[in-house]
This record gives C-alpha cells, sequence and structure tokens, in this order.
C-alpha cells in the first residue's frame, strides 16, 4: 500500500497498550459479523484465507468458537467499508497486511483513502489534503472515528475471554445463515 509521506504526524510507538482495551477479550462470529456488518460466510472466508484472523482464539476442530479482538473487530468493519466503496479484493488484502503491522493506538490516527484502485494511508489532515489534490483520494475512512464507532458498539454485546468455558447468551437470530438451514432441515 504506498503510504502519504507522514507530515508532522505525531511519533507514536508501534505495539502500544492502549488504556482499557484487554488484548484477551475477545467476541464470537456472530457478534463480529453484526457489529461489522458481515455475513457470517464473509467471516468464515476470510478467516479460512488469512485476509482477517481471529487474534485471541482461532478455531480448533469441530465445535470450536473463534474469538476475535477489538481490533480484528475493527479491520473486518474497514474491510467492509473499502469492499462497498469498491475497492479490490487483492488493495483491500495489501492494506490489511499494512495495518497488521500497525499497533492499535497508530490504527486510530489513520485515514485511509482510496481512488477506487489503490488505498492510501494518511496520518496527518495536510496529508489527505495533498492527496486529494493529487487527484488521487476519492474517499476516505477515518479508523480513529470507526474505532469510536466499535467501542460503543461492542460495549452492548457479550466479551469472553479463551479460558472462558460459558457460552454467553446469544440470541438465535444472530447465529449465521448456514447454521440456521442446518437446524431447521433437523427440525423438519
Amino acid at each position: 500500500m504506498p503510504a502519504a509521506e507522514r507530515a508532522g504526524a505525531p511519533e507514536v510507538p508501534l505495539h502500544a497498550p492502549v488504556v482499557g482495551l484487554d488484548a484477551e477479550v475477545g467476541y464470537r462470529g456472530p457478534t463480529a459479523c453484526r457489529v461489522a456488518g458481515i455475513t457470517y460466510r464473509q467471516l468464515d472466508y476470510w478467516a479460512r484465507t488469512g485476509l482477517v484472523e481471529p487474534s485471541v482464539r482461532s478455531a480448533a476442530g469441530s465445535g470450536s468458537q473463534r474469538l476475535y479482538s477489538f481490533r480484528d473487530v475493527l479491520v473486518l468493519k474497514v474491510v467492509k467499508r473499502l469492499l462497498d466503496t469498491g475497492v479490490s479484493l487483492q488493495q483491500i488484502r495489501t492494506a490489511v497486511m499494512h495495518l497488521r503491522e500497525r499497533g492499535v493506538e497508530d490504527l486510530a490516527r489513520i485515514t485511509l483513502m482510496s481512488d477506487g484502485a489503490s488505498v492510501y494511508e494518511c496520518t496527518s489532515p495536510d496529508e489527505v489534503i495533498d492527496l486529494v489534490q493529487g487527484g488521487q483520494g476519492v474517499f476516505g475512512i477515518a479508523v480513529g472515528r470507526v474505532w469510536r464507532e466499535l467501542e460503543g458498539t461492542l460495549a452492548s454485546f457479550p466479551s469472553e475471554r479463551p479460558a472462558d468455558h460459558r457460552a454467553p447468551e446469544v440470541p438465535l437470530e444472530t447465529v449465521d445463515e448456514l447454521s440456521n438451514r442446518r437446524r431447521a432441515r433437523e427440525a423438519g
């Protein structure tokens, strides 16, 4: 992903911890889907192909539950927004690889700009203006704004730690479409 020049961006350690963000807390697939606005089929495909893998706990055989961290859900939501604006999956993969290299605190300061073909990283208002004036930026995603939306939304959903053996109450309508079909077929 081409990176715009960092004009006056404050230096932030790449892996600085964010106060109040517990890396051991995760969200199950149905919650990640609902919050990111994607289908379970997309989530499963992206996990299997390595686009966005769960960092708290990956699936380990039949019946195991993936757990996605706050950062994972943030990246899922950004991927969904990029897809909605017509960016190719190949360009999104490049952007996600770049985002993985960044620390969580750094993500909140990034604006992703795209011309529909390439994705550019901007870390200051000057970089956004330079990119737009150069004719490259058509739309932008302020990751910090998505972050704040996500914090508020995820607060109302159940979370768990990898060692938790309890199953949080998840309404049936949040279970993926394939599971609903399977249950309906078994019942009828």
